[in-house]
């Protein structure tokens, strides 16, 4: 197998950041998506869906992706594709279902913090064991500084009336979905070299991800009764459409930059752009002005220094 060539790092990271852009977008659409339906599960569940009825659309419509379908079932009939990395969208159904039942609630910002700690930690692990597509990273002082930088963003979050304001088992949910993101990453881009099609990867990742969340939902309505009436808006159901994109791009891109740098250049996106978010639509319980602007400034500073250096 030809080795993958690699793309500039500027332009790989571009793509990261834009990631994390898609994926506080998303949160803010879900979360609000949640507590309209006041179900975090059932928002997440819709959200999948979504996301899963565009691929089936437009799978069939690209030959590649047809004939990554085949490679796929191919391989899991002669078992050459192990069964751990068709689970990645079961770590993207708790991502969504944790947006539904935190973003909408406490913000933003503070959900996304708790992602950055989870995808942090967990990415310099995945990397230093070679989990991703592009084998063993070495764990560098950069990228060791990068992931301490990124916690330190999480600490400056923290700060304030943040805790007394919101319950601590809620910041520790993003924590569990940033680490969930971290691996999904890792198992959905060794699926797309193992396929050579990031959208097999994909379907699969919203297959899985969707058949997840169908046994949550259905649980979730045994237990606490059917939720409100789906709302009327168009907009709130644009985060599947999102989650299509982000997690085919991320497929693509994480053979050219490692599970912890895709994660670093995503939590740069994802905390300026809830910033943004967070100021122009804010909920009770955001974290202060000051917050935010060190949050942003000191999660710059992890994705520059983690960067791969030419020698």
């Amino acid at each position: 197998m030809t080795e993958t060539r690699r793309m500039p790092a500027w332009i790989a990271l571009g793509g990261a950041v834009a990631i994390g852009v898609m994926t506080a977008v998303q949160a803010r659409i879900n979360g609000v998506l949640g507590v309209r339906l006041d179900d975090g599960i059932i928002a997440g569940f819709v959200s999948f869906a979504v996301g899963l009825t565009a691929l089936l659309i437009v799978v069939p419509l690209i030959p590649s992706a047809r004939a990554g379908v085949r490679r796929l079932w191919q391989g899991i009939r002669s078992r050459t594709i192990p069964f751990w990395m068709l689970l990645g969208g079961m770590c993207g159904a708790l991502t969504v279902s944790t947006q539904g039942l935190v973003a909408g609630v406490l913000g933003v910002s503070l959900f996304t913090v708790g992602v950055v700690a989870g995808q942090t930690i967990h990415g310099l692990v995945l990397d230093r064991i070679g989990f991703g597509p592009s084998g063993v990273i070495a764990v560098t002082p950069g990228r060791v500084l990068g992931g301490a930088l990124a916690l330190a963003a999480v600490a400056i979050s923290l700060g304030g009336d943040v805790l007394a304001s919101a319950p601590l088992w809620l910041l520790l949910l993003p924590f569990a979905a940033g680490a969930g993101i971290a691996w999904q990453s890792g198992a959905n881009g060794r699926l797309a070299r193992a396929t050579a099609s990031p959208i097999t990867a994909t379907l699969m990742s919203f297959t899985a991800g969707t058949v997840v969340l169908a046994l949550a939902a259905g649980l979730s309505v045994a237990v606490t009764g059917m939720p409100a009436a789906l709302p009327a808006e168009p907009w709130l159901y644009v985060g599947g459409l999102l989650g299509f994109v982000y997690i085919l791009l991320g497929a693509w891109l994480v053979a050219h930059t490692g599970v912890l740098l895709l994660g670093l250049g995503s939590v740069l996106g994802q905390l300026v752009a809830s910033v943004v978010i967070d100021l122009v639509w804010p909920v009770t319980g955001a974290p202060a002005l000051w917050q935010l602007i060190a949050m942003v400034v000191v999660a710059v500073a992890s994705v520059v220094v983690a960067l791969p250096r030419r020698r």
